[in-house]
């Protein structure tokens, strides 16, 4: 079987484009009633899912994966380990299952954009959700220890109250300029006009 198209995405780091290939490369084998079940890269299939943030996919895969392949490949159940936490919205058990898993040089370089694009993503989800927030909380939802969550969040701008050990976040500036344009603000009064009368 040729995984050429699944290697070259690897190696480029075109990791959002693994699981539209291996889903591709999924079909043509059915379609052609080829045995693929044990050979077939599951782990790297399932990591593509789960980098693009596609849980469902990753869950039906899950499912079709051979019973054999779950019990004897222990780097499959880590990374579906990722994907039931992403499941349960377990951010802090999110980062746990990529650190407690040695993965192999296939998955490494996925799981790590994957893990720096996840705590990016919840760090935005911070940005927006809170005012402010504990030094534990931010580092549970960062992945990181207090001491890196804290400089992390200064690098960002915000602020740090180290008596009651909580950051202040930083909002970003919100453009809220608009330019008028002189011709709808004649269309506009011309259509309320004739609303009216």
């Amino acid at each position: 079987m040729d995984f050429s198209a699944v290697i070259d995405a690897v190696a480029s780091q075109s990791y959002d484009q693994i699981a539209g290939i291996c889903d591709t490369l999924m079909l043509q084998v059915a379609s052609d009633g080829v045995a693929f079940r044990y050979e077939w890269p599951y782990a790297v299939h399932l990591l593509g899912h789960i980098y693009i943030n596609d849980v469902n996919s990753a869950r039906f895969l899950w499912k079709m994966i051979p019973l054999g392949v779950k019990e004897n490949e222990p780097e499959v159940s880590a990374v579906w380990k990722i994907g039931q936490k992403l499941w349960g919205k377990d951010c802090g058990g999110v980062h746990e299952a990529i650190r407690e898993f040695d993965w192999s040089s296939e998955s490494h370089g996925i799981v790590v954009a994957f893990s720096e694009l996840y705590t990016k993503r919840m760090f935005e989800l911070l940005l927006s959700a809170y005012s402010t927030i504990s030094i534990q909380d931010a580092a549970l939802f960062l992945g990181m220890n207090e001491d890196d969550a804290t400089k992390y969040a200064l690098q960002q701008g915000w602020t740090v109250d180290p008596a009651y050990r909580m950051l202040t976040v930083k909002k970003q500036a919100v453009a809220t300029e608009q330019k008028l344009d002189p011709s709808r603000l004649h269309c506009l009064t011309e259509y309320v006009f004739h609303l009216e009368h």
